[in-house]
């Protein structure tokens, strides 16, 4: 009668290692951090890692292992286990058992990490149209490289990661990803910054203003000079015209040849306001007589 009796108590605990494996949860946990079992033990139950380290019993924590005295806590309203302050002895195969209201068994596997560590970038090589950066942490990590979303670069363990960055490229978002189970940590690149793409741009700049300047410039006083002279020659123009209000009235007087005397005596009766020195002084001339006999006819003596 022996024999069956633990025969079948045996396939009881097959039965349950089976139905534990089956709903085994992987849980994650980082140095220093807590952990939370989901599963809730409510009125009578068991925590274990192997063997009993604590019990639920009459709503109160029972706890067997020393190292859980001041790490495990159970919160009666919630029925829910958390470990705090982790470490990586931590990590392992727990098992909850509840015998009394929800009755259950669930096992986890809890894994402790590190923290990720934090990725530092420095220039290998710079030029005036690339630029060679190296993403680098202190212990073997997953690392990627980021140009905005997009992977250009990867590696699921390792200590260093390099990136070739392009001039063309420097105003997209570039970083660093250092990544484990339990999170990540980034570092933003500017690489303009790093690679120095700023100071080549404002050379580039520098020399443009310093060709272009010189030029407008030389456009601007040989506008100013060819404006100049066509004013001027416009006025020189101008002026060698006579307005109207600068010509002064001259009258003109009818001058009779008889003797110098006289033509004397009428110019000088020519107004004062006429200048003399660019007058001209138009003579009536009046034709001599002429005689019968001069004419060829008889003459008449007296």
């Amino acid at each position: 009668m022996e024999s069956p009796l633990r025969i079948f108590l045996f396939s009881i605990v097959l039965m349950r290692l089976f139905a534990a494996e089956e709903v085994k949860k992987n849980l994650i946990g980082i140095i220093g951090g807590n952990v939370t079992f989901p599963d809730p033990v409510l009125e009578v139950g068991f925590l274990l890692k192997g063997r009993n380290i604590a019990s639920i019993n009459d709503g109160k924590l029972q706890t067997f292992e020393e190292i859980y005295m001041n790490k495990l806590h159970w919160s009666k309203n919630s029925g829910l286990f958390m470990i705090t302050d982790l470490q990586r002895s931590d990590s392992g195969i727990y098992n909850i058992d509840s015998k009394k209201g929800k009755v259950f068994y669930t096992s986890y596997n809890l894994t402790v990490y590190d923290h990720p560590p934090t990725p530092a970038v420095e220039n290998l090589t710079v030029s005036s149209e690339s630029c060679w950066l190296l993403c680098s942490v202190d212990n073997p990590t997953s690392l990627r490289w980021y140009k905005d979303e997009e992977i250009l670069n990867q590696s699921s363990s390792a200590v260093s990661l390099p990136i070739t960055m392009h001039r063309q490229d420097r105003y997209s978002s570039y970083r660093c990803v250092a990544a484990n189970p339990a999170g990540n940590k980034t570092f933003h690149v500017d690489v303009r910054t790093s690679c120095g793409f700023n100071e080549t741009e404002s050379s580039d700049h520098q020399r443009y203003y310093g060709t272009i300047i010189p030029v407008v410039i030389g456009f601007l006083l040989l506008a100013v000079l060819v404006i100049f002279m066509v004013k001027w020659k416009f006025q020189g123009t101008k002026a060698t015209r006579p307005t109207k209000g600068s010509l002064r009235e001259c009258q003109y007087m009818e001058v009779q040849m008889t003797n110098r005397t006289h033509e004397e005596e009428t110019l000088a009766a020519t107004p004062e306001s006429c200048d003399h020195s660019q007058t001209t002084v138009y003579a009536k001339l009046k034709l001599p007589e002429v005689t019968s006999e001069e004419l060829g006819g008889p003459s008449q003596e007296t």
